[in-house]
């Protein structure tokens, strides 16, 4: 019964989406034609298929999933979620140190959407990306990570602090020393804001940068040389945005708040 399943759902296109749409709520044979571009000679045979192995059931006219149908199907989607996000960047994901992503979090991959890979070009190789820094930029709820120093960062959050936009900044003791040497002013911006907690984590990060807005979510991963290839990943999907704050939080807790310097 399992493999006859299996065959069911992977073995015809035709099926999976079927199955797929259906999640969504029940449909009649118009709309499912229309949602799926198939003629009803292509597609009544599949539903038949279907019915027998008791994954959807018809009501008058309307097709829905049955209760295991659900439960198939519920099952389906991570797994399509995580081959879709592997499958548009593999050479992207086959190279990054995902260690640094608690286990339980990385094996829910697929929550990122429909994200894309930002690699600069060789004349913009030490510029923050634009996609990046238009969109913090309009954000007014911002989590960031920060684990390496770059000379843009102090000037941009000081500008977003002083926009009153409510910020949670995590940097490491490095970066933390750097601020204090090389940019106290922008550093004293940032303490001195009612919008802002900011803090610092004595532990040596493997995570480059991580930032979370009500807009988007940044991440960079070193490869698994630990080289930083310039390389970020960046999605607008809701999923993403819960993903990324949750990885956030999971450093946010190993850190301290910096009330002065």
């Amino acid at each position: 019964m399992s493999s006859s399943l299996c065959d069911t759902i992977w073995l015809s296109e035709k099926r999976k989406n079927l199955l797929l749409l259906l999640m969504e709520g029940p449909r009649d044979i118009e709309q499912i034609k229309t949602s799926l571009n198939v003629t009803s000679k292509a597609m009544m045979p599949q539903i038949k298929i279907l019915k027998k192995q008791g994954l959807i059931f018809q009501k008058e006219n309307i097709y829905m999933l049955s209760e295991i149908g659900k439960l198939v199907v519920g099952n389906m989607l991570p797994l399509l979620n995580t081959l879709e996000v592997i499958e548009e960047n593999k050479e992207y994901w086959a190279s990054r140190d995902t260690s640094v992503i608690p286990h339980e979090q990385f094996m829910r991959l697929g929550e990122l959407g429909e994200c894309m890979v930002i690699e600069p070009d060789l004349n913009h190789l030490f510029d923050l990306p634009r996609e990046f820094t238009e969109n913090l930029i309009k954000s007014r709820c911002i989590m960031s990570l920060i684990s390496y120093y770059h000379p843009l960062y102090p000037s941009l959050y000081s500008r977003l602090a002083k926009s009153g936009a409510e910020m949670e900044v995590v940097l490491t003791k490095p970066v933390f020393e750097r601020l204090r040497n090389d940019c106290m002013d922008e550093l004293e911006i940032l303490l001195n804001s009612e919008n802002t907690v900011f803090k610092v984590c004595e532990e040596n990060l493997q995570l480059p940068t991580i930032a979370v807005t009500e807009k988007f979510m940044y991440l960079c991963l070193f490869d698994r040389q630990g080289k930083y290839d310039h390389r970020k990943v960046m999605s607008f999907d809701a999923s993403a945005l819960k993903w990324g704050r949750e990885l956030f939080m999971h450093y946010k807790e190993l850190s301290r708040e910096v009330i002065e310097i």
